[in-house]
């Protein structure tokens, strides 16, 4: 199986999804790919203390129709992928980069209204060790790192410029935590080849991402390994962690999200355990834990969570 590399340059980077996006990169299922990633915003550096304002030194040139979302690094065209297949991506590594940045307030997205923080903005700036796995910021606060990628994803079937900013079922904006190297994310194809990026790096988060940021920051080294799949069909993106199975719920109503998370759980439930649908909704009462992915992306996320060893007979 090839090993390829994918370096942030005019050529491999977009703000969009699309169907009719030429890709940078054609493999063959089973291929690792190796890619460093600019942070969320296309910058190269950390702004100055305190303001966006101060003018981070950012990527150039930038098209300010088709790169006016997250900086992604792609697409990849995987051979063979067809709609209708299953996408496995194996995370195997994650690197973050020197530094980062988190931001509330100051804007008028819904959280700040609530919050009423539209006109309070702050900034703290991370300097991160990716050896310790630490971030401390300009007032000290240290904590430890849980690096993950916001945005995986291919796009729908949709013509035009798909916004990078609402997660879909073929994946994009999911900013789960829970995606850390180690796991197996599972997502629908909706068109043919794929077409998969990658971007929005996180050092850490919490479920919710809770003031729209993490701590954003580039990625110097992003690994890895597509598998493609012909007889799992998804209509949700699925994953497995160390801790057990994932099933995420998207919708722009979290309560219905939380409802097409526990569905598909249900599903997955049955399959493994070959039970009914009313046992399975009784076994995920007991077992399955629904946590809040994220609340400030337009779609919302919910993620059920299955432990491995949380049911332990009858198995197949």
């Amino acid at each position: 199986m090839a090993i390829h590399s994918i370096e942030p340059e005019r050529r491999t980077l977009h703000g969009h999804f699309s169907r009719d996006l030429p890709p940078c990169l054609t493999i063959d299922s089973g291929d690792t790919v190796v890619f460093r990633t600019l942070d969320a915003r296309w910058t190269v550096g950390l702004p100055e203390s305190g303001k966006w304002e101060s003018n981070a030194p950012q990527f150039s040139p930038l098209d300010p129709q088709l790169d006016s979302g997250h900086a992604l690094c792609g697409p990849v065209a995987i051979r063979g992928a067809k709609p209708g297949m299953t996408l496995e991506i194996q995370i195997k590594d994650i690197v973050p980069g020197g530094w980062g940045w988190t931001f509330a307030g100051g804007w008028p997205h819904d959280v700040n209204r609530r919050l009423n923080l539209v006109d309070s903005p702050t900034l703290l700036s991370w300097s991160i060790d990716s050896e310790a796995m630490t971030a401390t910021n300009q007032h000290g606060h240290r904590v430890q790192l849980r690096p993950f990628m916001g945005v995986m994803g291919m796009p729908t079937d949709e013509p035009g410029i798909l916004s990078t900013a609402p997660p879909r079922a073929t994946g994009g904006n999911l900013d789960c935590k829970e995606l850390v190297a180690g796991t197996r994310l599972f997502l629908p194809i909706a068109v043919e080849s794929g077409l998969f990026s990658v971007g929005d790096g996180h050092a850490r988060q919490g479920d919710g991402e809770s003031s729209v940021t993490a701590i954003e920051c580039p990625m110097k080294r992003v690994e890895l390994t597509f598998i493609l799949h012909d007889d799992m069909p998804l209509t949700t993106p699925r994953a497995e962690t160390a801790e057990g199975w994932l099933s995420l719920g998207l919708h722009e109503d979290l309560q219905e999200a939380t409802y097409l998370a526990l569905d598909d759980m249900m599903t997955l439930i049955q399959e493994k355990y070959d039970v009914s649908r009313a046992d399975a909704l009784a076994l995920a009462s007991v077992v399955a834990d629904l946590r809040i992915t994220q609340i400030v992306n337009g779609v919302r996320g919910v993620h059920a969570v299955l432990p491995h060893d949380a049911i332990t007979f009858p198995a197949p």
